[in-house]
This record gives C-alpha cells, sequence and structure tokens, in this order.
C-alpha cells in the first residue's frame, strides 16, 4: 500500500554531532532517502574534508545532493533551495520520506521557511564585500542595519558578508527582509542534535584525526582552483599552509580542530533560535535505536516503521 508523505523531516546540529548516522537509521527504520543540506557537502572532490557520508552509506540508501556542483561554482541559500524543492517533492511523490539532513542553518531556514525574494547577486559587489576584512564587514553591516546583531552571527565573516550584501543590493536592513521567517509555519518537522560541549569537541578532534589517517591531505594537494564559496571549507586552509611548508601538520591539525570547534559553537547558536526544532540531547551512550525510539514517540507524523533492520552508531 502506497504512502502519502506531507512534509519532509529534518536533522541538524552543529558539525560531529552524528546528524548522518541519525539519517541512516531513520531512512532504515522510515523508509527514507536523504537530502543534503550541507553547504560544502554539494561539491565534488572533497569529500573528506566536508566529512561526506561514506561509500557504504551511498550504497546502502538513496542520497542526494551530494557531489553536484564543480568546485568552482558559487552557491548560495536561494540556489540550494531551488535545488531541494524538486528532489524532495519527487522524493514525497514515490511515497518516500525526505529526511534533510545538515548543519548549514540558512539552507536549512530557506527550506523550511523560504526566503524573503532577493534581487539577483551581483558578482561585482559580492567580491568587493568578500574582500573586506572582518570587522570592516561587520561595522558596515550594523551601521546599514543595527538590528542584525539579532540575526546574523557575526563571529562567521561568510553570515556577515551575505547580509552586508543584501542590504547593499536592496538598500534595506537584511533583518526587516528576513522577518518573512519569523511568520511563517515550518514545512516540516525535525530535531536539534545536542552534545555536552567538551563531549562534542573531543568527538571533532578525533574526526580530524581520523580524515588524516584516511588521506585527507592527499585529497586536499589534488584539489584544483576553487570557488568563491567552496574555498571557505574549515580545514582546508590550514592543510594547504602545511603542504606549502608554512606549517607543522601538528600545528595544521590543531588549528584545523580549532576552527572547527569555533564552527560547531556558531552552529549551535543559530540552532537554538529555531524553536520550531525538538532538541535532543545526546551522551557517550546514545545509540541509533535509542534515537529512533525518542522519534517514535515525539513524532505521530512520522509513517510507520518498516521490519527491524541494524541501526549504526551515532
Amino acid at each position: 500500500m502506497s504512502r502519502r508523505i506531507c512534509k519532509p523531516f529534518f536533522i541538524v546540529g552543529p558539525t560531529a554531532s552524528g546528524k548522518s548516522a541519525l539519517a541512516v537509521a531513520l531512512a532504515q527504520k522510515w523508509d527514507g532517502e536523504i537530502v543534503n543540506a550541507d553547504a560544502f557537502q554539494l561539491y565534488r572532490g572533497m569529500d573528506l574534508l566536508t566529512a561526506k557520508p561514506g561509500k557504504k552509506d551511498f550504497q546502502t540508501l538513496p542520497h542526494h545532493l551530494y557531489g553536484v556542483l564543480p568546485l568552482t561554482e558559487a552557491c548560495d541559500a536561494q540556489r540550494y533551495r531551488d535545488m531541494a524543492l524538486p528532489v524532495i517533492a519527487d522524493i514525497m511523490a514515490r511515497g518516500k520520506l525526505p529526511i534533510v539532513v545538515g548543519g548549514s542553518g540558512l539552507y536549512i531556514k530557506a527550506l523550511s521557511h523560504g526566503l524573503a525574494p532577493l534581487p539577483p547577486t551581483d558578482p561585482e559587489l559580492r567580491a568587493r564585500v568578500v574582500a573586506m576584512a572582518a570587522e570592516e564587514a561587520r561595522e558596515m553591516l550594523l551601521k546599514l542595519d543595527p538590528q542584525a546583531a539579532q540575526n546574523v552571527p557575526l563571529a562567521n565573516p561568510r553570515y556577515v558578508s551575505r547580509a552586508l550584501e543584501i542590504c547593499l543590493l536592496t538598500g534595506q536592513p537584511q533583518s526587516a527582509l528576513r522577518q518573512t521567517f519569523a511568520q511563517t509555519e515550518p514545512a516540516g518537522a525535525g530535531v536539534l542534535l545536542q552534545w555536552e560541549r567538551d563531549v562534542l569537541y573531543d568527538r571533532i578532534n578525533r574526526r580530524v584525526h581520523i580524515m588524516l589517517e584516511q588521506g585527507l591531505l592527499a585529497e586536499v594537494s589534488a584539489l584544483p582552483e576553487l570557488g568563491i564559496t567552496a574555498q571557505k571549507a574549515i580545514g582546508l586552509r590550514e592543510m594547504q599552509a602545511h603542504l606549502r611548508g608554512e606549517m607543522t601538520l601538528e600545528a595544521a591539525t590543531e588549528q584545523m580542530q580549532q576552527n572547527t570547534r569555533r564552527y560547531a559553537k556558531r552552529q549551535g547558536t543559530w540552532f537554538r533560535r529555531e524553536t520550531w526544532l525538538q532538541t535532543i540531547c545526546l551522551n557517550p551512550e546514545s545509540t541509533a535505536e535509542s534515537l529512533l525510539e525518542i522519534l517514535s514517540d515525539h513524532f505521530p507524523c512520522l509513517p510507520p516503521p518498516l521490519p527491524s533492520s541494524p541501526s549504526p552508531s551515532i
């Protein structure tokens, strides 16, 4: 008997929080297909650097929007939304559950609440904004839009640059344009995975070492010229600096770990404002199976589960 799926399910959280493992377990249990919502996993050629799911996961379940863009192309939330909506619609039309998984807050928001209509990007303006010093960009943004301190992660140069670009393109405060977010019901349900800070930071540190063991340096050294979005992937500059002989591997590793931890902190700040998400607190004893039980209790909107199948660890 076919099923009618009405809304996608979102699994979000900071990097290294176990989103991909839970998404696989949920897809196996509820006959779902996984849709990427990580800005950097959209690109081809940075599998280790961006912590894409492994080959086994791709072979086991349908995964969408992983490695679909060349490294030279820019991407933003609007382009991501335009790519993701037809994929999600097709999954639902086939009676499957779309499971959107990722940590890029604005990309998630573009799907869950939509985006205010904006004029096309001006490449010359974007280049000027991106070239600005971080402090200069923040000061200009807050001058044009004092409310930006409430809805833009000011420690994240990428979000600051985009918000400033919106102000300059439209002649309006970007915060006013983003009010549509607060006035729109979310197009789905979902969870935010949360860890104690020290545990999450330890997971991040260990994952960087695993990336190196699996061949991260070889992957980075083989990368061609990168576009404006792909070149912002965390860890890229550190490993390139080591390959040029400017940093020891130990120093590059520590810097990558630190920058990843800072990114995780910014992600946590962003997602804590997303009150439509159900927060699930994890600990070292958490398993995919135990989380599935929690999801079943909290989300009656999920379809009836399929017969039991093994679930990966978080």
